[in-house]
């Protein structure tokens, strides 16, 4: 199992640098087609693309000096916010609605509405009601992590397999018991795979946010980037974005791993 993660990971790292390579060829070497071009080009003009060697620098050196972590600080917090709070009422929504079949029904239309609304459109608003702070990125991010973890849960409390939920009763467990032996690992699975598309969509809506309406974060370093033309500046955002992106997932397939024991390893990972 271990050679098999280190295999995947390994994976993983040569497509990042064949993906780097692509970038750094096509924005460093000139090429010479007549055919497209009198004058040899770039495939990927710098000015518009940038090179991955100025990112990276840019990168570590507004690390080194500091300028970043009042931003990022600001940006994570935003996600965490809007993560949890989106998480757990989806998570306690979810659940009720699975549980009240009148309730859901009656809710379903507003429920759709509400989903169907772009997010967008609901940035200036919050920006107007709770101003340009940390919480109209948070009602942002809330709004886009609590449909997804709620949809998954409902559904996944609704497909508990009615055989199954007729053997406990039948051996005697009452609903706190059911809730705990045959609903909620249930809708484990379904919450943890919300769970991790969640993640993203938190920072996506703390980001748009910043970028939006905002006097710090990463997505108005991006703005003020954009704002002069400063390409390196704005990959150098997005790169930050999603190294964070990708260590907040980390974290919460440690807790998945963690809570669902009892899951079956996947016959990739046995063999």
């Amino acid at each position: 199992m271990a050679r098999n993660r280190m295999a995947l990971i390994a994976l993983q790292i040569l497509v990042a640098l064949v993906l780097i390579g692509i970038w750094h060829f096509g924005s460093t070497i000139k090429v010479n087609m007549p055919a497209i071009s009198p004058k040899p080009f770039y495939p990927l003009d710098p000015f518009f693309f940038s090179t991955p060697v100025a990112v990276f620098q840019r990168t570590f050196n507004d690390f080194y000096t500091g300028v970043i972590w009042y931003h990022l600080g600001i940006t994570l917090l935003e996600t965490m916010l809007a993560f949890v709070i989106g998480a757990a009422g989806g998570v306690l929504i979810g659940f009720w609605f699975a549980r009240k079949a009148l309730l859901a029904a009656v809710f379903d239309p507003y429920v759709k509405m509400a989903n169907a609304l772009p997010r967008v459109v609901l940035a200036p608003i919050f920006a107007l009601w709770l101003g340009l702070g940390i919480w109209s990125k948070v009602a942002l991010g809330v709004t886009l992590v609590f449909f997804i973890v709620f949809f998954n849960v409902y559904q996944g409390v609704k497909e508990v397999s009615p055989t199954l939920l007729a053997n406990a009763r039948m051996l005697g467990m009452n609903e706190r018991q059911l809730m705990r032996n045959v609903f909620w690992p249930s809708a484990l699975s379904w919450m943890f795979s919300s769970l991790h598309t969640a993640v993203g969509f938190a920072l996506v809506g703390a980001v748009v946010g910043e970028y939006l309406g905002s006097a710090a974060g990463l997505g108005y370093r991006i703005h003020q980037a954009e704002g002069v033309f400063d390409v390196t500046g704005v990959f150098s955002g997005m790169l930050v974005l999603a190294i964070f992106v990708i260590i907040i997932d980390t974290v919460v397939s440690a807790i998945e791993n963690r809570l669902m024991v009892w899951r079956p390893a996947p016959a990739a990972a046995q063999g």
